[in-house]
């Protein structure tokens, strides 16, 4: 055909880090601590509900297709414990939409609510999907970089060291603001929003009549004591924001794709007309056990058997682990507060692994595609995770996954502690 088959709408979003670095994972590396997901088994609690539903004994209807918008009896154990945690009554059926992993739940907002010329800030780093689901949607993003702090002399650097410009922050509303897109806890970053910045946040949503799309996957995985504030519950802020949760993070079954998003029906509503539209349905079977892992997490809220107590913590042994090993071989991690990822500082490193002048690639990935081929240890450029003008400003760090068995972490360890000597070496 002579004239072009793609959509302009696909125009400047069709490369994807994880497209390159998972093949070089697959081709090198002995360890990845890449890609964020777990490599040990969700709960036996979540597995045997998800094995009586696939085998039909219990009930053979859930090999068919259920409610389109969400399986009845996740999205009302969905209402209740969010009913909970929000202070409010909650519909479930028109306060809760459930959808294909948390990536389907952003598609669906920006497809419902941006049009072109609307602008949406991006807080930096940010998970890379929220920049061309914006552009694909036809608006523009706006950014604005979480600028880190330089810690108490002797003291790493924590993901808390990184906060908002209060003044550049509200410089990025104007007339056109349609969204602010807010994750947290962060990923790349593990960053946890203080309350006192969601505030800040929740304050101009509200001079600016601006929705907020909350990406909150990681609400269970907080450490050391912090709290995960829903940005929902504060004044102003319910009718104006939607919340995104994942049972892939929730429960460690990343590859389960059930996802969901809480919010007003004033907004949910769209959603749906996206959903219907275009995914439809999501797995029964999956959306059943989900909603039996939560039935028995709201039985045991709260309580040390909870998985929601269980899992932050053995993470949290994983994090400073994983945060040991890496200080071990001369990389300064930046210790975060919540998620499945911390961030290294590897400037150190740059008589190892020279920069090049002039380079169109950013140092960061560059170093990471080294590390892969020569140590077998794969993880991301956080680069990745800022908007092309900005990568060179952020380019000596990288992401590491820490949510992996500890055998996994033990041979990261080995790859590092051989890496030492190598660098002592006469």
């Amino acid at each position: 055909m002579s004239r072009p088959v793609q959509a302009r709408r696909l125009e400047g979003v069709d490369k994807n880090i994880w497209v390159e670095f998972v093949k070089l994972a697959a081709t090198y590396s002995t360890v990845n601590l890449g890609q964020g997901f777990p490599d040990f088994p969700p709960p036996e609690f979540l597995k045997e509900a998800f094995s009586r539903a696939v085998s039909g004994e219990e009930e053979h209807m859930l090999h068919q297709y259920t409610r389109a918008f969400g399986h009845p009896p996740l999205v009302k154990i969905l209402a209740q414990l969010f009913g909970k945690l929000l202070g409010r009554d909650l519909d479930p059926m028109t306060n809760v939409m459930v959808t294909v992993g948390a990536y389907q739940a952003l598609f669906c907002c920006f497809q419902a609510f941006i049009d072109e010329g609307d602008e949406v800030i991006i807080i930096e780093p940010f998970f890379d999907c929220y920049e061309p689901m914006v552009k694909m949607a036809g608006g523009t993003p706006v950014y604005i970089p979480l600028r880190p702090k330089a810690p108490k002399e002797g003291k790493l650097m924590s993901s808390a060291d990184w906060q908002l410009d209060p003044a550049e922050l509200a410089s990025k509303f104007s007339e056109q603001t349609k969204a602010i897109v807010l994750n947290s806890p962060n990923n790349p970053l593990g960053k946890v929003f203080s309350r006192g910045e969601l505030e800040l946040i929740a304050d101009l949503c509200v001079k600016h009549d601006a929705l907020c799309i909350s990406d909150e996957v990681y609400e269970w995985l907080v450490y050391d004591g912090k709290q995960h504030i829903r940005i929902a519950s504060l004044p102003g802020m319910w009718d104006r924001t939607v919340i995104i949760g994942s049972a892939g993070k929730t429960f460690s079954v990343t590859g389960w794709k059930v996802g969901w998003t809480v919010g007003p029906n004033r907004l949910l509503q769209h959603l749906r007309t996206v959903h219907q539209n275009s995914v439809y349905h999501c797995a029964t079977a999956a959306q059943d056990a989900v909603a039996k892992g939560f039935q028995r997490e709201l039985e045991h809220y709260g309580k040390p058997d909870s998985y929601f107590v269980q899992l932050p913590r053995e993470l949290q042994q994983k994090r400073d682990q994983l945060v040991q090993s890496l200080v071990a071989v001369g990389m300064k991690p930046i210790i975060p507060e919540g998620t499945y990822f911390l961030v290294a500082d590897i400037s150190e490193f740059k008589s190892e692994v020279p920069d090049v002048p002039n380079s169109d690639e950013p140092y960061d990935s560059r170093f990471a595609k080294w590390m892969v081929k020569n140590k077998g240890l794969a993880a991301i450029p956080l680069s990745a995770f800022y908007c092309g003008a900005h990568k060179d400003n952020y380019n000596t760090f990288i992401r590491f996954c820490f949510a992996k068995e500890d055998a996994t972490l033990k041979a990261a360890d080995d790859i590092l502690q051989r890496w030492k000597l190598e660098k002592t070496a006469p």
